[in-house]
């Protein structure tokens, strides 16, 4: 069993005893997954900056939404640190949050076109994330497109 590197892999990560790196899914933020790594920097800033804000100036205006907002930043929060964090558990963990967020991003945006009285403000994730040129809904889905293929390969 190897053990843990610099770069953040856990116990049982195979390594590159030349480099000293993780191979397989240590990489996580490395490649394509370091736009990931900036787009879910910027998504767990601004959703927790914004949804703070709206939380301590007009709470009772659209409690509904800022807490969900704020559920996104901390979805966004733990994919960012998978994805720095890198290693096999970290990937699964993201995936599932990738999920997660998908699933928030389609149920908040269709509640929102199907009962938009119920949202007297937006969160990150009304319309799909249109105020956001998309990019919730694009995020979940390129993060699993990546995680997937970040997969260690089998017996490695």
């Amino acid at each position: 069993m190897a053990e843990p590197t610099a770069s953040g892999a856990g116990a049982g990560t195979p390594t590159d005893a030349a480099s000293g790196t993780s191979r397989g899914a240590a990489g996580l933020g490395s490649g394509p997954g370091r736009l990931l790594v900036l787009l879910y920097g910027v998504f767990t800033v601004g959703a927790a900056s914004r949804s703070l804000v709206q939380m301590i100036m007009k709470f009772d205006r659209a409690p509904l939404a800022y807490v969900l907002s704020a559920v996104a930043a901390l979805v966004y929060a733990f994919i960012l640190f998978s994805l720095l964090r890198g290693g096999e558990r970290a990937r699964r963990l993201a995936m599932g949050c990738c999920v997660a967020e998908l699933v928030g991003v389609l149920t908040v945006g269709t509640w929102t076109l199907v009962e938009p009285s119920a949202f007297p403000d937006a969160t990150v994730w009304s319309d799909y994330g249109m105020g956001y040129l998309f990019l919730p809904l694009a995020l979940p889905v390129s993060g699993l497109i990546w995680l997937k293929r970040a997969r260690p390969a089998p017996g490695a």
